[in-house]
């Protein structure tokens, strides 16, 4: 069996999106607001445990690198492997986009729901896709039949010796508890009163912003009108509280705390990514030159 496509590690503090939530009536669209976008700053957002995971284009760098070796490996099998498609640097989004719910640049047209891919990302999907698809003596030498065994083991051995893959348990842990932690800091807490009382005069009842964002409503197929409202009333109201500003920063405090607290999981996890990012840019620059 093929290995999981690659995925932000962030991801597992969005999960703490699926909270409860009560819409009103859909209302007269918002007036735009004005000033610093939010989602520039949440574009631009970077956090301390940032650095002891693994970015997308990261990632994305190790996959390829052991596609090269694979390739090579397969080739000795007689067998066909086709490296994933690159993805374009610009289409690869940043990490802490979707931290505190601002979701969507265009929300008029999307409301909460997420853009269209980028080609370079879909053609990567589609490729992922085909490899799921690959016949059984392809998946046999490609993965073993455990899935951690064939080609993939001896590219990662030539990769990085016995150094095992990177670990992002600690990661996953600190900055889920760093989110929640957060989200009940005083200012952050006096932030969102102000941002849910600026809902609540466009007609709107939510909690918080993460309420907004992960209402079951919005899983449809295509955004609604009532979706599309929503969303542009919650980030004119973001922009107009300064909820990202303030949060990113009480978040910023909490996980520099936590860092100090569990410095010895963290390097170490961080060392293990470090050294197989290094080995495969060495791989990367070598095939591309």
């Amino acid at each position: 069996m093929s290995p999981s496509r690659a995925r932000a590690t962030t991801a597992l503090a969005l999960l703490l999106l699926a909270t409860t939530a009560c819409t009103a009536a859909e209302h007269e669209s918002t007036p735009a607001p004005h000033g610093p976008s939010v989602i520039r700053q949440a574009k631009q957002l970077r956090l301390p445990l940032d650095a002891y995971a693994s970015t997308v284009a990261e990632t994305h760098a190790m996959e390829d690198a052991e596609d090269i070796l694979m390739r090579r490996c397969m080739a000795d099998l007689g067998m066909e492997w086709k490296p994933l498609p690159r993805v374009d640097v610009r289409d690869v989004e940043p990490p802490n986009f979707r931290r505190y719910g601002a979701e969507e640049v265009e929300v008029d047209r999307y409301g909460y729901h997420p853009s269209p891919d980028p080609p370079s990302v879909t053609r990567r999907n589609q490729a992922w896709d085909e490899r799921e698809a690959l016949p059984a003596e392809v998946q046999r030498a490609a993965y073993g039949r455990s899935g951690e065994g064939g080609c993939r083991k001896t590219a990662q051995r030539e990769l990085v010796g016995d150094t095992a893959p990177p670990d992002y348990q600690a990661f996953n842990r600190l900055t889920g508890k760093a989110l929640e932690t957060s989200r009940r800091a005083p200012e952050v807490r006096d932030a969102i009163r102000k941002w849910r009382t600026c809902m609540t005069k466009a007609g709107f009842d939510y909690p918080d912003p993460l309420a907004a964002a992960g209402n079951e409503r919005w899983q449809t197929d295509e955004p609604t009108p009532a979706e599309r409202t929503t969303a542009r009333a919650d980030m004119t109201c973001q922009q107009s509280t300064g909820v990202v500003k303030v949060w990113s920063a009480a978040e910023t405090r909490i996980q520099r705390r936590l860092i100090e607290e569990n410095a010895d999981p963290l390097h170490e996890a961080k060392a293990r990514k470090d050294r197989w990012l290094a080995a495969s840019r060495r791989v990367l620059n070598r095939d591309d030159g």
